[in-house]
């Protein structure tokens, strides 16, 4: 009756576990992993370019150079944006430095206090080229289990997951996020206004190796109410770099010299 009785035990035990295996991981774990698919965690540059459509024709484009740190005790990224082309706006640039947003124009010397939700370029807001930590800005639940078809419409096996803003460093107050299993790659999001509005819609598309890791190499961003309103942002460039802690200073933008 004792060997019986271990027996059973044994087997109770081996099931526990074999259950707890293949539980699936939690939300918050899920969006955890998609910001490592998303973001280098050391500190580095790379070029980002946007073009603007409109019925499928292209209507201006805008170069970037984005400079993202992460803080290793708050997991916030720093981010400064340094605009390239056009040739007009060479050397302006953008600072993101906790809930603090500023842009500077190198001919005025001036900066000045501006929203992440400010339209930068057609679809996508200045909020939307910086780097961000998605499980530290939000609260995640998990809906349910879809299949989904991406940018190239390709059917992809996701959770379905709602993002609330946790912290005041969230740039949205709600995010709708597709994941696919397995590879925890973002295929797409919904992205909501504080009053609940649908603003955008995001593929996350053509994922390229880029500093060790695959990651989206373009995000296709289309207004909610005109779908013929499109924008894409396209990273190429990732490189690892040292980044000074001054360059995340508002005083100290005048001297930043882009290299």
């Amino acid at each position: 009756m004792k060997r019986i009785l271990t027996a059973f035990v044994f087997a109770a035990l081996a099931a526990s576990s074999a259950s707890a295996a293949d539980a699936p991981p939690s939300a918050q774990e899920i969006v955890a992993a998609t910001d490592q698919v998303r973001n280098p965690a050391e500190p580095f540059r790379l070029t980002n370019t946007l073009v603007e459509y409109i019925s499928g024709q292209p209507r201006d484009r805008v170069v970037l150079t984005v400079y993202a740190k992460q803080d290793p005790r708050s997991r916030e990224f720093k981010n400064l944006v340094r605009y390239v082309a056009p040739a007009r706006d060479t050397g302006k640039m953008v600072l993101m430095n906790g809930t603090a947003m500023w842009f500077y124009d190198p001919s005025s010397k001036a900066s000045v206090r501006i929203s992440p939700q400010q339209r930068l370029m057609g679809q996508a807001s200045d909020g939307d080229v910086m780097t961000a930590n998605f499980a530290r800005d939000y609260s995640a639940k998990l809906l349910d289990e879809e299949i989904l078809e991406d940018a190239d419409r390709q059917n992809r096996h996701c959770w379905h997951l709602n993002l609330t803003a946790a912290t005041s460093d969230a740039v949205y107050s709600r995010i709708e996020y597709w994941v696919e299993e397995g590879s925890n790659r973002p295929v797409k999001g919904k992205f909501y206004s504080d009053s609940g509005r649908l603003l955008k819609i995001a593929y996350y598309h053509r994922y390229e190796e880029q500093l060790g890791a695959m990651r989206p190499a373009e995000t296709i961003i289309i207004d909610a109410v005109d779908q013929n309103l499109v924008t894409t942002m396209t990273t190429s460039d990732m490189q690892a770099q040292a980044i000074p802690d001054s360059w995340f200073q508002r005083e100290y933008l005048p001297h930043v010299n882009g290299q």
